[in-house]
Parts: C-alpha cells; structure tokens; sequence
C-alpha cells in the first residue's frame, strides 16, 4: 500500500469514527431547537413606531390590490376595509386586531410524532431551500433539476440530524407536467421522510390535493384540528396580491394548516432602495396576508415571512447574503415578536454559482442574521446557490454541517458542576495538560460539534491524502448518504392509498408544461 492510500484508508477510519461521535453526541436528531440566546433587538422602541406608522400610511393611502379573487375581496369589505375596485385600504389598527386571532406558537405534526416540530416562541425549525428551477453537483454541472434529484434531497435532509423538516419544493421537477408534479411532490415527501413538510401553492386546486394528500398520511379528523402541512405564499411586491396565492393562502387557512406568508423584496425593483422603506412595505404586505387567513378561518396557524434582499445597481441583477437585508431581518424579528406572530427570516442566501468561499461567507452572513432576529422558521436552511436559481448537492452537506454549528451556538453555555469542571483542576494541577484526565475522558464524545466536512488534519497528512477542498469532500459525503438511506416505514395501506389519489388525479388531467 502507498503512503498516500495509506493514509487516505486512516483518514477514512477516522471519519467514519468521527460520524459515530456525531450521531452519539446528537442522537437521531432532534425535532426542532430551543433556542438558549437572546434575540438582538436593535431598534428603539421610538423608531419601531415610526416604521409601524409608515406601514399603516402605506395601508390606509396607497392601499394593497387583491387581483383575481372577488372572495379576498368580500371578506375584506365584511372586515370594514375600504374597496374600491382591486384596491383595499385598511385603517389603522385594523390588520393587528384581526391578528389578534392567530396562534402565537403552534404545533406542526410530523407523520412520525417524535418528529414534529413547534413552530413560534424559542423554537427554531430548519428547513432546506425551495423553489430552484436547476440543480448542480461537481459531476454534472448545471442541469434543469428532475424528480430523481427532487427526491435524493428529500433522502439527504431526512439522513441530517441537523435539519427539522423537510421542506417543500427543494427543486423544480421540471421532467414532470407542472400540473402534476405536485402530486409526486407531495408523495415523495410523505413516503421518503417521516419529517413536516410543505404542500403545492402555484395553484388553489394544487394546495387542495396536498392538504388532501396529507388527510390520507393523518386522518381527515386529524388534520381537521391539526397542522400537518405548510404552504409558502408570495406576496407579488410592490402592494400586489395575486389571486393565485390568495386562493392558496385561503386554501390552506380554511383546512386549519398553516400559511408561510412572504413579500419578496427586491430592494430598488420591488421596493425602495432604502432598508427601512423595504422593512415598512414588508410589514405592510406581510400584515395583510396574514389577516386573510384569520378572516378566512378565525384562529387558523400563520406565519410572519420576510424575504428582503438587496441589487446591484449597476447592472441590476439580484445580490443575496449582502449586509443590508441581514440587519434588516433583525427589525423584521422586533417587528413580528410585536405582532406575537411566529417568525419565518433569512436563510442561506447567496449569489454565488459554486459553493465556493463567496457562498459560505453570504450564506453564514444571511443565516446567522436569522438566528439572532429571533426567526422560528427558516427555510432556504440549505442548498440554495446562484441567487436562488440552482440547488447545489455539495452546498447542501456545507450548509448541513454548518445547521449543526447553529444547534451548539444557539444552545448557549450551560454551567453546572460538570461544565465547570472545578474537580479537574485539582486533578490535573498547574502547568499539566487535560488531555488524559479522567473529566475530560468523561466528556470528550459530546464536549464539541464536530464537522462532517471540515479538514482539521496537519497540512501533510491533508496533502498526502489528495489535498481536497471543502466542495471536494462534500462530494463525496452527499453520495455516501444517498448510499447509505433507508426509507422511514409507512403502512402499506397509507402508501397504497396515496398512490391511488395520485394516479386517479393525473387520469382526469392531460399533462400541461406550462
């Protein structure tokens, strides 16, 4: 055997203990975190108001359009809303009223109970990124993503115990009919994770199927009383909302599942230029989506969504994971805690087309400001590159490896005895080490994270194993995890049941592309 093999098979010895650690350390993974830290509130309570104000200035003088959905329309004229036309204007105090309603903390049931996750108060939830029309890995490139990747996503966030949820539309099956790959969609979550998820919302017939897709895993009854799915909504910026998410939107309230409502902001596209403007308009479009679902269904679960992001004003395309948008979720999460809404903020941005150093250091920017804004629910956890538009494998396992830092950052310090370690002290005394002491034996399985894709070898041992980068090994660890997967069980006749939906819904519907 070569020197080099050689020390490539310890290598591989020592990560394969190095996982085992991992998993001892964290178990199968937990549900969701309790967050152990402050939020950072950085704005006064005198500069809150002034925002606060200029939403409702928005609200009661510029008005929101609701386009394409007379019933939006009806339930805001029994609310007391000024219509005129597609225009509504509110006045204000009547949004937060209305919200008055909405749960603050809610549970969302997973089909394995001990995977459920609570949504609101200090509870942080993890979910992958979504919505990527293309998908990339070093082997192949840049490709139009297919339901094949759409389902070895699902495979890699249900083997991570650093991810809660598996998310929604973690890439656009784009080999599938877009009026029926929310089916598959659907199915392969139920079937390949026993983790929350989240259902279709391009169309009110779609978020339907999902909500009924979800009755069959649960049980009509179940659902009927529970939150079960989630459905991501987008608010058409500036002050535009479209029937399609309207509909969706209500869809959901209306089965007691839970809307994720979401401006997307495009600072000096979609909105102003300037952060406060932006935060004021979010507030704006947020708080009026969110009232819908409470006039749709009284006391429905809603979450407070917010996707700020920044451009380059030169050549205007999108910039994601820049400074702007990230201290601005924090006045996002002052501004939701106020509304006593759950919070879903930022995530993983960046405008990177590799997962490459740019990427790591505008996804760690754009996360770490959700974490410290206070967000309850963060998609776009991982995966999300070129700006959104690609779902990347190798930035995936990065962004996994980094979700599981954020669980050892946001659990804090704990002090107890143990942690304090006064007794090693005196066992080792002044000037030995604590290498060999009997506290740190005790300790050395769970006393740090350890990182599934860092290299932390000396520089010989890492040149003599082939000198790979951090993209390199992530490689080669989302292909052992796909190697490694096995299915959660689920009983035959749920299975059997699903299946029959899907195909009894795809017969009655020609395939549209479009």
């Amino acid at each position: 055997m070569s020197e080099a093999s050689e020390i490539r098979t310890r290598h591989g010895g020592r990560e394969a203990r190095r996982r085992e650690r991992s998993h001892k350390a964290t178990g199968p993974g937990r549900p969701y975190i309790v967050r152990n830290i402050p939020t950072y509130d950085i704005l006064s309570e005198e500069n809150l108001q002034r925002i606060e104000k200029a939403a409702d200035r928005i609200l009661a003088e510029t008005g929101i359009e609701f386009r394409d959905d007379p019933e939006a329309l009806d339930h805001w004229r029994r609310a007391g809303a000024k219509v005129d036309g597609l225009l509504v204007r509110f006045e204000p105090g009547m949004l937060r009223e209305i919200l008055r309603s909405a749960p603050p903390e809610f549970t969302q049931h997973a089909r394995n109970p001990a995977n459920s996750v609570r949504i609101g108060g200090r509870n942080v939830v993890f979910a992958p990124a979504y919505g990527s029309p293309f998908v990339m890995d070093l082997d192949r490139g840049r490709r139009f993503g297919t339901l094949q990747d759409f389902e070895n996503f699902i495979r890699l966030a249900q083997s991570s115990p650093w991810f809660h949820h598996s998310g929604g539309t973690i890439c656009e099956p784009t080999d599938v009919p877009v009026n029926k790959r929310h089916l598959d969609m659907v199915y392969a979550h139920l079937t390949l994770s026993d983790r929350c998820f989240m259902g279709s919302v391009t169309a009110e017939e779609r978020s339907e199927d999902s909500i009924d897709m979800a009755r069959i895993a649960f049980g009509r009854g179940f659902v009927d009383e529970n939150c079960v799915i989630l459905g991501n909504v987008n608010v058409n910026s500036p002050l535009v909302w479209d029937g399609t998410m309207t509909k969706s939107l209500r869809a959901y309230a209306r089965a007691n599942q839970a809307a994720v409502v979401v401006p997307f902001i495009l600072g000096g596209a979609m909105g102003p230029v300037t952060n406060a403007g932006a935060i004021a308009q979010s507030l704006a479009e947020t708080m009026a989506g969110c009232a819908l679902t409470q006039l749709e269904r009284k006391g429905a679960p809603v979450i407070f969504g917010n996707f700020l992001s920044s451009m380059s004003l030169r050549s205007g395309s999108p910039t994601f994971g820049t400074p702007e948008p990230a201290i601005g979720s924090m006045v996002i999460g002052q501004l939701a805690r106020r509304l006593n809404l759950p919070l879903r903020c930022s995530g993983n941005f960046t405008t990177s087309k590799l997962p490459d150093a740019q990427a790591m250091t505008e996804g760690t920017m754009s996360m770490l400001a959700a974490i410290h804004c206070g967000a309850n629910f963060i998609l776009h956890s991982a995966g999300f590159l070129d700006g959104l538009l690609s779902m990347s494998y190798e930035k995936f396992m990065l962004d996994a490896d980094l979700c599981g830092a954020l669980h050892t950052y946001l659990d804090g310090v704990t002090i107890d005895d143990n942690q304090l370690a006064v007794d090693a002290f005196a066992e080792v005394g002044p000037g030995n080490h604590f290498f060999g002491c009997s506290h740190t034996m005790a300790n050395y399985e769970t006393a740090f994270w350890d990182s599934e894709t860092a290299d932390n070898e000396p520089f010989e041992k890492w040149e003599a194993a082939g000198g790979d980068d951090a993209a390199t090994r992530a490689n080669r660890l989302w292909k052992l995890k796909l190697r490694e997967y096995a299915a959660p069980p689920l009983d035959e006749g749920i299975d059997e049941a699903l299946k029959e939906f899907v195909a009894k819904k795809k017969a009655g519907m020609a395939d549209a592309w479009y």
